[in-house]
């Protein structure tokens, strides 16, 4: 063979090569975001994985809801979790880089406020008590649980939370002190949810926030505290959000897909595959599943191009399932 023809050849396995790549590349799923949601997207991502024999990949990261969104609107994966709604600066950074895209609730949560079990002296909070502890004004003032009540022991006060790119951080500042971001700064924060356990389980004056299901998975190691709602106090449950009971701190919890990207057959399947064994996969890991009609309708926005949000840019504090269905449903 001569020079010619073995650089010809090369040329030729290099293209099968660059070929072959493209297509392994073509079958990867990239979703990131929200650790809230991560258990529901993970668990369907190992079920669809089984499905296809592993011939498509889904990668699924923890970035928390605002890092997610941060990749999402740069095109850098495809599905983004989020435990809030799309902010509007969000919605113009995905507006500049030219990323439609369509947004589908898949679950409710409870966002749960965690003690240590030899905690004995909390029995309920109220939403006034979690400001006192939470709010920016608190920061190096607010020390022990005493400064919290005058009923509670002097006993050091703890906090644990999710980092500020966490959208469960987003919606529990707004409900709690009237502003997304808006909290103290002096906490341990961290957008891995188990650190958040590992440091209230260590820590007799602990206390934390975040996703239901991360509480069920570490209910040995926690207390939930009940939630005073102006009229009771309710513990987080599947049922006390179905009701709406728990309230201020149930939300909806969502994916966001790129338009782009409901294009590559992969994502599509992926998507279709989410949205008929969500019901089942999101009771598995311990959150509140919608109405089926929910998930129908997420698949009714793709063939029907919806895109967008209900939301506006605006936060979702207090809806409840039926307010959701409703919104959705005149979209």
């Amino acid at each position: 063979m001569n020079r010619f023809s073995k650089l010809v050849s090369l040329f030729a396995l290099a293209g099968i090569a660059a070929g072959a790549a493209s297509v392994a590349q073509a079958q990867i799923v990239k979703v990131d975001g929200s650790s809230t949601v991560y258990p529901i997207t993970e668990a369907v991502a190992e079920e669809f994985q089984k499905s296809k024999k592993n011939a498509i990949k889904v990668t699924v990261g923890i970035s928390g809801t605002g890092g997610g969104f941060k990749k999402f609107c740069r095109g850098e994966i495809d599905v983004s979790d989020a435990s809030r709604p799309i902010t509007k600066k969000e919605l113009e950074a995905c507006k500049e880089a030219g990323i439609q895209f369509y947004e589908m609730p898949v679950a409710f949560d409870a966002l749960t406020v965690v003690i240590n079990p030899a905690n004995d002296f909390v029995k309920t909070l109220t939403p006034a008590q979690l400001k006192t502890m939470w709010e920016p004004v608190a920061t190096g003032k607010v020390m022990t649980w005493k400064q919290v009540d005058p009923s509670f022991p002097d006993v050091a006060l703890k906090l644990f939370a999710p980092g500020a790119d966490s959208g469960t951080f987003d919606y529990f500042t707004e409900a709690i002190n009237g502003k997304s971001k808006a909290s103290r700064t002096d906490f341990t924060a961290s957008e891995d949810d188990n650190v958040l356990v590992q440091g209230v389980s260590r820590d007799k004056g602990g206390l934390a926030y975040f996703g239901f299901a991360y509480y069920i998975e570490n209910q040995k190691k926690l207390k939930a505290v009940p939630i005073f709602n102006g009229k009771e106090a309710v513990l987080p449950s599947p049922q006390s959000v179905e009701n709406g009971t728990y309230a201020p701190l149930s939300r909806p919890i969502f994916i966001y897909v790129n338009a782009k990207s409901i294009d590559k057959p992969e994502v599509k399947e992926f998507v279709e595959f989410y949205m008929k064994h969500a019901p089942k996969l999101v009771k598995e890991v311990k959150y509140v599943p919608l109405p089926a009609k929910a998930y129908t309708m997420n698949m009714e926005h793709i063939a029907k191009k919806k895109l967008g949000t209900v939301f506006g840019g605006v936060e979702a504090i207090g809806i409840k399932i039926d307010e959701l269905m409703a919104r959705e449903a005149k979209y």
